[in-house]
């Protein structure tokens, strides 16, 4: 018996909670200094399978050259999100479908990237502020990379930080909630030889301030109010989290055969106990007259969150929920949440991208990306676990 639960209003959800950091450390990517004058534009819908959640998501950028050493980037983002999502709740009867909750938003964002290069330094200043119904991120970034060893060698070092407030008054808060957060990013990449090159990335972050998901729930008994009666109580995570991650990357240039081999190899862990690995390859092959096809591959498997359990019932948790004034989650232990995505759970994307020259100024993509993700616990019910697709369409102009 569940007592009944409104329908889930808009949600921070996976996509939209990175906010400004995605744009902020998107600035910190290595890129040459000397801008291309251009224009693009891409659209991208994002669509799960079983009516689940659907992004379509619009952004245009335009860079340029302000003189010899310096350059400007601009980026406008608009995404709409809608469709259903897992609430944490469990189902009703075993077998029976996960309870989700149906969710609609609109997030907005503006990034502005200035880069100026000093003799063999090249300094990135980065700002953006990312806007939903519920949520407002703001993100910085200053990043320098140095060309050494005749430019065979260049060395990257980076600070990305976002301050971030949740603003819920649907869900009785009295006041809102603020999270920060911080990444500190060390890199080298070397050329091996005229065809190939190696990447090491080193990144450092922290989280602390209200880390939850408002909208995510968990399922118990254990309210000491009707004996056997299921109630649904917010989550509630640790109100600090510290991350670290390595990434090596290499690239091949197979000039006989006009490819390259592009592979990569990420190791992440956190506080929250999560351990992940994502492995990349991509094929890079030109066609003739300006036209390039890269199919792709990615495989990420991570470990569950030491406070993840799909029935808390089951693993004896006893929640810090306070009934009688429905405060949300406290931030103290004991910690929980029933959220799937930080269940061990892997996923599979295949994906394929065709890019050509409509005339000699203007260039078009369009991909596709296919996501398979499965649970890995045997615990938690199959049908949490989202397949999606994506296209992506995008346009240059350069001038």
């Amino acid at each position: 018996m569940y007592p009944s639960h409104p329908t889930v209003p808009p949600a921070i959800t996976i996509w939209f909670r990175a906010g400004c950091l995605t744009a902020v450390l998107w600035i910190c990517l290595p890129r040459s200094a000397r801008a291309e004058d251009s224009l693009t534009y891409k659209f991208s819908s994002y669509a799960e399978g079983n009516s689940r959640i659907h992004v379509n998501s619009n952004y245009a950028v335009a860079q340029g050259d302000l003189g010899p050493d310096t350059s400007l980037k601009l980026m406008g983002v608009t995404d709409s999100i809608a469709g259903a999502t897992p609430t944490g709740a469990i189902a009703a009867t075993p077998g029976a479908p996960v309870p989700t909750g149906y969710m609609t938003d609109l997030r907005k964002a503006v990034n502005l990237d200035f880069t100026q290069q000093i003799k063999a330094v090249n300094f990135d200043l980065g700002y953006g502020v990312s806007k939903e119904s519920d949520y407002l991120s703001h993100g910085w970034s200053i990043n320098t990379l140095t060309d050494l060893n005749q430019k065979n060698t260049r060395v990257l070092l980076g600070y990305a930080g976002t301050d971030d407030t949740i603003h819920e008054p649907k869900l009785g808060w009295a006041s809102d909630r603020n999270k920060k957060g911080s990444n500190v990013i060390v890199g080298l990449t070397q050329l091996a030889d005229p065809d190939d090159s190696l990447t090491l990335n080193v990144t450092f972050g922290r989280l602390n301030g209200y880390l939850d998901d408002p909208y995510k729930i968990v399922s118990t008994t254990m309210l000491n109010v009707d004996s056997g009666v299921y109630y649904t109580v917010p989550e509630n995570r640790p109100r600090d989290k510290s991350t670290f991650s390595v990434y090596f990357g290499t690239n091949s240039n197979f000039a006989n055969v006009a490819g390259a081999l592009e592979t990569s190899y990420r190791y992440y862990h956190d506080t929250f106990g999560i351990t992940s690995n994502t492995f990349g390859l991509r094929w890079l092959q030109g066609l003739g007259a300006g036209v390039t096809l890269e199919p792709s591959i990615r495989y990420y498997v991570q470990s569950a969150a030491s406070f993840y359990y799909y029935n808390l019932d089951n693993a004896g948790v006893v929640t810090s929920y306070d009934a009688a004034t429905g405060e949300t989650g406290t931030g103290l232990a004991p910690y929980y949440s029933s959220d799937y995505r930080l269940s061990h759970l892997r996923t599979v994307d295949l994906g394929l991208k065709l890019s050509f020259a409509i005339v000699a100024d203007l260039a078009a993509d369009v991909s596709v990306d296919v996501y398979d993700t499965s649970g890995l616990d045997k615990v938690t019910p199959h049908d949490a676990y989202p397949k999606a697709t994506a296209f992506t369409l995008g346009l240059k102009y350069k001038f």
